[in-house]
């Protein structure tokens, strides 16, 4: 008998799977499934209904896992790229939900007027780090890319050697600089650039001066950079690639400086020293949702709204009103309910307790010292002590792959499975005991 005959049809592989997914979902599952069946027969190999079915429940657990949705973050990684960054907090999240029907985006509700929505947010985060104004786009690469458009297409932009960087997903300054019109002119050496080196480049070609922050990698040794101040009496406006959202280096929203923030720079103290602009991220350090932010002169952040790429680059209202309630945060000084901060400052004794609680759940489970970091490319080679729940096992790798499948992600190290509870939510211990529990089974 052909043993094409014994594949199941459609209809009946439909049946064995989730009917939460959508049918046409479903649909072409099932017909793949069934079709990679069919080669395997024709190929002499013995097909069943049975395993049919399962290679398309397996197939449709794949498709789930793939598909954007909540994890719980074990890995350490406070701002981890590949899992969204900075997490956003319930008054924020309330806050986007809020304006997700019609909102004053673009209306003077006391006017009864056509607005700009670069009144909300970019105006409160500039009041918030002592800036005249600022404009919100999609993320700080764009940020960059539109001051570069607005003040330097067709003209001279002065960077330090040591400064053109390279960040996450290929942005590179010197491309953005091209993309835009602008001319580089590198000065200085990839480890000292001082105050002369831009003085002797300056020309009547000059448009700005570029402070770019090297935020995802550290320099050490017989190195030299020129200061803010220093580059502001040269007469050109300076503009600062801050990269991440530290609003204030003294965070005085919170009872100490950290140590692990070291050298950060404050995007107020970039415009106390005398930069024109400064640029950074609304999630980076700052907590907020993925944006771009420009802060400064007046003057300049007029240029930039009016340039025809600002409307290319603008923002949507839910990234408005989430980064609105952020920036309300930080002039009251209260960020408890910024998950960042809460996770970043949360006692060793605090995560030590709850480490024990999980290990006493989870068999062969030890607690471990444990170093988390900032993540997103901000302060590089800077740890923060943190503690959490590490498993033992010949083949780790099985553990972390069975987690993911939970929608957990661990990090793997030394033959065993770590999960740093500075990222995890206190709510999800009892669900990472639990998964923990059934990968070891």
């Amino acid at each position: 008998m052909d043993p094409r005959r014994s594949l199941p049809s459609v209809e009946r592989v439909l049946g064995a799977l989730d009917p939460e997914l959508p049918h046409g979902v479903r649909v072409q599952i099932a017909r793949e499934a069934i079709d990679r069946a069919r080669r395997q027969a024709e190929r002499g190999s013995e097909v069943t209904a049975e395993s049919v079915m399962n290679d398309a429940i397996s197939a449709a657990s794949v498709f789930t896992l793939r598909t954007l949705g909540p994890v719980v973050n074990a890995t350490g990684v406070l701002l981890h790229t590949n899992l969204g960054r900075a997490p956003l907090g319930p008054g924020t999240l309330d806050a986007m939900t809020d304006v997700g029907g019609y909102t004053n985006v673009e209306y003077r509700l006391p006017e009864g007027v056509r607005g700009a929505r670069h009144e909300h947010a970019g105006d409160l985060l500039a009041l918030a780090c002592g800036a005249e104004a600022g404009i919100v786009v999609n993320n700080n690469a764009a940020a960059v890319l539109l001051v570069l458009a607005t003040l330097a297409r067709g003209r001279d932009v002065i960077v330090s050697r040591g400064e053109l960087v390279e960040i996450g997903g290929g942005f590179r300054v010197p491309e953005i600089l091209a993309e835009t019109g602008a001319q580089l002119v590198e000065v200085g050496t990839t480890n000292r650039t001082r105050r002369r080196d831009y003085e002797r480049a300056l020309g009547d070609r000059t448009a700005m001066l570029l402070k770019v922050h090297a935020s995802n990698y550290r320099m050490t040794g017989f190195v030299e950079s020129t200061p803010i101040a220093e580059l502001a009496s040269l007469g050109p406006p300076v503009v600062v690639d801050a990269g991440s959202g530290l609003l204030d280096e003294t965070t005085p929203w919170l009872a100490s400086r950290p140590a692990w923030l070291r050298d950060e720079p404050g995007v107020r103290q970039c415009i106390d020293a005398g930069a024109a602009l400064v640029t950074f991220s609304g999630d980076k350090l700052l907590g907020g949702p993925q944006a771009g932010v420009i802060v400064g002169s007046r003057a300049l952040i007029d240029r930039c709204k009016a340039q025809p790429l600002a409307r290319a680059l603008r923002t949507d209202k839910l990234t408005l009103a989430g980064l609105q309630h952020v920036a309300r945060a930080y002039l009251a000084e209260d960020v408890s309910a910024i998950p960042f901060w809460r996770m970043a400052t949360t006692s060793l004794d605090e995560l030590r307790a709850r480490a024990e609680a999980i290990a006493a759940r989870v068999n062969g489970a030890k607690v471990a010292e444990t170093e988390a970091v900032a993540g997103g490319g901000s302060l590089p080679g800077l740890g923060i002590p943190s503690v959490g729940v590490a498993v033992e096992s010949a083949v780790p790798d099985h553990i972390a792959a069975h987690l993911r499948r939970e929608r957990i992600v661990a990090r793997v190290e030394d033959g065993r499975v770590v999960c740093d509870l500075r990222t995890v939510d206190p709510a999800d211990d009892e669900r990472l005991a639990d998964a923990l529990n059934r990968a070891r089974e």
